[in-house]
């Protein structure tokens, strides 16, 4: 076997095991997710994900390795705004503690198909088109703008979503409490519910912020926009999706009461996705930044915007207690 196919294949090998394990031990039915048990599946898949980052670096090269964690790391901080969106549906929808983690977990898998799907499109388009990718630049650069003077108050609602309202046009759904069913049968009629309807938002949500994070990831991998993707960027193009991905759910428990904690998180994701749109953008010129100067960019604007958004509400949690608001 080359390379490539035992590194494909050792891919492949860890994440049915991983999600044999996850289904058969950490994610049974009917079960409610505690704290403690999302801390240890987020270190469960945190662990499996930088495993296979020193897999790739004994087996590929330590720039592999390196481009594998960069693109991880965007990916899995690009997953908290999918975290807190996951939130308002589960709400909305009034998802039960004990049917929201197999429900998250099809939702995910769900995602993760399409997103095969669209990486696929994706660098089919940009082998064929070059130019998209500086179309996909200031795309990212729109969305960092946004993102970065987004108000509070424009808090995402499910029930207004063309993906709902086009459920409630075409499917018979059914305001039957699900208790962990996915479709009920009246009068020899087959309804959807509710779970079903937050699993299919789950997906089409996940594709929404694919169209960020998929350009932002392959920006991230291909040194040279002039250069054919090589077989070590397909593979960790995909991997580190499919991983920070999987890590989703674990997340979702660990951060559904702590998500309103990092208030300026988005404004370093946006200053992060307006620097992959520019680092796009002046390939035009030749202008080239290495893998290592956008991992230093990362890591300083998402831990930044962690520490400011805790110190900031530390501030203010002093003001409300003396009065000085």
């Amino acid at each position: 076997m080359t390379p490539d196919q035992i590194s494909y294949l050792t891919f492949i090998v860890v994440i049915i095991a991983a999600l044999i394990f996850d289904l058969g031990l950490l994610s049974k039915k009917n079960t409610s997710i505690s704290i403690k048990k999302a801390l240890f599946q987020t270190i469960f898949w945190v662990t499996l994900s930088l495993a296979f980052c020193g897999f790739l670096w004994f087996e590929k090269s330590p720039m592999v390795a390196t481009k594998y964690f960069t693109a991880y790391l965007m990916e899995w901080s690009l997953s908290i705004d999918n975290i807190f969106v996951f939130i308002l549906i589960f709400t909305y929808f009034k998802v039960k503690e004990s049917d929201s983690a197999r429900a998250l977990l099809i939702g995910i898998l769900l995602a993760i198909a399409f997103r095969i799907l669209f990486i696929a499109i994706g660098i089919e388009l940009i082998e064929r088109i070059h130019w998209i990718l500086y179309v996909f630049g200031a795309f990212l650069i729109w969305t960092g703008y946004k993102l970065f003077f987004q108000k509070d108050e424009a808090e995402f609602d499910p029930g207004q979503t063309k993906i709902y309202r086009f459920m409630k046009k075409f499917l018979r759904l059914s305001e039957t409490e699900p208790n962990g069913r996915y479709i009920v049968e009246h009068h020899g009629k087959i309804y959807f519910t509710n779970l079903s309807v937050v699993v299919l938002m789950l997906g089409a949500v996940d594709v929404a912020f694919a169209l960020d994070s998929i350009p932002t990831v392959v920006s991230l991998v291909r040194e040279d926009a002039n250069v054919p993707f090589t077989q070590d960027d397909i593979l960790v193009i995909y991997s580190s999706n499919v991983f920070a991905v999987l890590g989703l759910r674990s997340l979702f428990f660990l951060l559904r009461g702590a998500v309103d904690k990092f208030d300026f998180l988005q404004q370093g994701i946006a200053i992060v996705l307006v620097f992959i749109g520019v680092k796009m953008l002046i390939e035009y010129f030749g202008i080239k930044i290495s893998i290592f100067v956008s991992l230093g960019v990362i890591v300083l604007c998402l831990a930044g915007s962690i520490l400011y958004s805790v110190n900031h509400n530390r501030k203010k949690a002093i003001r409300s207690k003396t009065g000085d608001v």
